[in-house]
C-alpha cells in the first residue's frame, strides 16, 4: 500500500522523526494517527491500513527510538508523556486539529495524555488491549524480553526469535505469519543480518519495579476521556490487560463506550483479526466519519 515518509522535528526539537502518511480520496477525508506498542513501529499498522486505504487519512509515526526514527541520546525520555508531545508536534505541523486515535499497548496510554493535555482533539480513541491498569505479569513478561538482542543471521531467524517472544499470545500463528511479523518488527542491515528495530535503550523505561513508561496512577486520564468515544480491544489471553479493568472502564465512561474480545489472541492483537476490523470499522464510521 502507497504511502509517503514524513520527517517532522520532536517537540524539543533535538531529534529528526519520521511518520508514515497514507493518503485518502479527497482532501476533507477524516484523519486518523495510529500509534504503535513500546517495541514496534509504523508497520505494525499495514494490515489496518490496508482495510481502511481510501477512507482515511492515516498518519502513522515511529515514536523516536523506533523505524526510521532518531534514537534519544537520553533513554530518561522514552516515556508516554514525552511521546505524547511529540504527536501534538506532528500534528501541528501538520495544521490538523482534530483527529481518530488508534493507540497500541504504549499507543494507548500515549492517547489518554493526549486527550489531558489537549482536549477536544480526539474525534475517538481505539485503545488496543491497554487501560488504566497494567497487570503484573504482563509487565514482567514485557520487561523479560526488551533490551539489546544482538543481531540475527537472516529472516529466518528474526521469525524464529519473534516467535519465542511472542508465541503465547498467538499460538494459532504459522510460519507465514510469523515471517510477516517479523518483517513489520525488524529491520535488514547493510550486510544482511536483522536487527529489531527499536534502540535498545527503551528497556530502561520498563526497568524495575517501578517503570518510567507507565505513570503511577492511570484512572484519572482515563476519567477525562468520559465523554470521548472510546472503543476498547481486548487479546482473550492477554496478560497486560484484564476483565476486571475492561468492566471498570466501562463503569467510568459516560460517553460512546464499545469493547470487543479477539478469541485465541493475547499482548497486543494486530488488528487485522476479523472480529476486530469489522468493530473498528464501525467505530470510525460513527465517531470519526
Amino acid at each position: 500500500m502507497d504511502y509517503h515518509v514524513l520527517r517532522y522535528r520532536s517537540a524539543c526539537g533535538r531529534l529528526d522523526l519520521a511518520a508514515r502518511d497514507y493518503a485518502a480520496a479527497g482532501s476533507q477525508a477524516p484523519v486518523l494517527l495510529m500509534m504503535h506498542g513500546l517495541t514496534r513501529n509504523s508497520a505494525d499498522f499495514e494490515p489496518l491500513a490496508a482495510r481502511l486505504a481510501g477512507r482515511y487519512r492515516m498518519i502513522v509515526p515511529d515514536q523516536r527510538g523506533r523505524g526510521l526514527s532518531q534514537w534519544d541520546p537520553d533513554p530518561a525520555n522514552y516515556r508516554p508523556e514525552v511521546y505524547a508531545q511529540d504527536m501534538l508536534a506532528l500534528l501541528d505541523e501538520l495544521g490538523i486539529e482534530r483527529a481518530g486515535l488508534v493507540g497500541t499497548s504504549m499507543g494507548g496510554l500515549m492517547a489518554m495524555v493526549m486527550n489531558a493535555l489537549r482536549p477536544g482533539l480526539a474525534q475517538g480513541v481505539v485503545f488496543n488491549d491497554i487501560g488504566p491498569v497494567l497487570e503484573p505479569a504482563g509487565l514482567a513478561r514485557i520487561q523479560g524480553y526488551v533490551g539489546p538482542s544482538g543481531t540475527m543471521a537472516n529472516w529466518t531467524e528474526a521469525a524464529a526469535r519473534t516467535r519465542a517472544i511472542n508465541a503465547s499470545a498467538f499460538p494459532d500463528y504459522g510460519r507465514a505469519e510469523w515471517e510477516a511479523f517479523a518483517r513489520r518488527i525488524a529491520r535488514q542491515n547493510a550486510d544482511g543480518t536483522v536487527s529489531f528495530a527499536y534502540d535498545p535503550a527503551i528497556s530502561q523505561s520498563v526497568a524495575g519495579d517501578d517503570p518510567q513508561t507507565v505513570p503511577p496512577d492511570l484512572w484519572p486520564l482515563w476519567d477525562l476521556l468520559d465523554t470521548v468515544p472510546v472503543l476498547v480491544v481486548r487479546g482473550a489471553l492477554s496478560d497486560l490487560l484484564s476483565v476486571r479493568t475492561v468492566t471498570a472502564m466501562a463503569q467510568r465512561h459516560a460517553g460512546p463506550y464499545a469493547s470487543v474480545e479477539v478469541p485465541r489472541v493475547g499482548h497486543a492483537p494486530i488488528l487485522d483479526e476479523p472480529v476486530v476490523l469489522a468493530a473498528i470499522e464501525a467505530f470510525l464510521e460513527a465517531c470519526v466519519g
